[in-house]
């Protein structure tokens, strides 16, 4: 009888133990577990793109290279250009001749040369000043015909233009150029200069600097290729301008305030949580609504981007691992 009883609560217990062991694991398994907020790295990256097309001469990079903010990347080489700088050289020489001729003046055979010519003009006036005289005198006492005389007159008068303007030429060899013709020269000399200023910027252009520390990432032609104006050739990753962006809820958003320090966990780098600064909390756009299913007791509910920056460099994070945000 007592062996019969033993067994009776032996086996009643191997029920209840079961019993209860269904019931914890029922509820463990009916407990809500809590949501992960996941979201994905991200950093700044600058495609470094020509501003004169022509082909790439040189490449001085390639992908995975480490660069500072300075470095040349590659070259490129155009035609065009070079040629523009040649037209503009040339010009700027000719204008600069231009502006020393007149700011030197006549040189001394001109001088010399229009001084000759006044006194040749200068020595006929005064011919035909006797031989007007002459004549006004022989028609006064009615020898000469009115006609004579008019024609004496009027070569006489030619001879006092010619030397009139003879001396004024001779003058102006003299005095050198106008300071009209001066400030022309010297304009023409800006000008020219301008232009090869301008070709020479499209010459510094031509080779390609990285912006920012970071690492090549990408290249997008290689060395003989033609390329347009504005084609990017090399992509630099800025790794210290890194940030983690997440999609959270709204009913999720307690104590992620725009300024809040929050941990963040890597799953790629280990179990470390990093501290990082909440920059940003905005809406999303309507598509991330969460809809409700049920009329009574549910509510749509918003999701929003929220924008954690990193305290420190991270080292090993990359673009696209993903990050949980801890609560």
């Amino acid at each position: 009888m007592k062996e019969n009883n033993k067994s009776l609560w032996a086996g009643l217990a191997v029920v209840i133990a079961t019993v209860v062991t269904i019931l914890i694991v029922g509820i463990l398994a009916l407990k809500p577990q809590k949501e992960l907020i996941t979201g994905e790295a991200d950093a700044s990256e600058y495609r470094v793109s020509n501003m004169v097309p022509g082909h790439i001469d040189t490449l001085y990079v390639k992908e995975g290279d480490r660069v500072r903010r300075g470095d040349t990347l590659a070259h490129i080489a155009s035609r065009q250009v070079d040629a523009k700088m040649l037209q503009a050289e040339a010009a700027r020489s000719a204008a600069s001749a231009q502006s020393r001729k007149a700011q030197a003046g006549a040189r001394s055979q001109q001088k010399e040369m229009a001084y000759q010519v006044w006194q040749k003009a200068k020595a006929a006036e005064e011919v035909y000043r006797k031989s007007y005289e002459r004549v006004k005198g022989l028609k006064e006492k009615g020898v000469v015909s009115a006609q004579q005389y008019d024609e004496v007159e009027a070569k006489y008068k030619v001879a006092q233009a010619d030397c009139a303007a003879a001396e004024q030429q001779y003058l102006m060899a003299k005095e050198g150029a106008q300071r009209e013709d001066i400030d022309a020269a010297a304009a023409l000399v800006g000008r020219a200069g301008g232009a090869v200023a301008e070709v020479q910027s499209y010459l510094d252009d031509s080779y390609l600097i990285a912006p920012c520390d970071g690492e090549v990432v990408e290249l997008f032609a290689k060395v003989g290729d033609l390329i347009g104006t504005g084609s990017p050739v090399v992509s630099i990753l800025d790794m210290d301008d890194s940030w983690f962006f997440f999609a959270v809820r709204e009913d999720r958003l307690q104590d992620i305030n725009v300024g809040a320090t929050v941990q963040v966990r890597i799953p790629a780098l280990g179990e470390q949580t990093y501290s990082g600064t909440v920059r940003k909390v905005q809406a999303m756009a309507s598509y991330a609504t969460w809809r409700a299913t049920k009329t009574n007791g549910q509510y749509d509910v918003k999701s929003f981007d929220v924008k954690v920056v990193p305290l420190e460099h991270i080292e090993g994070l990359k673009p696209g691992m993903t990050a949980i945000l801890e609560q």
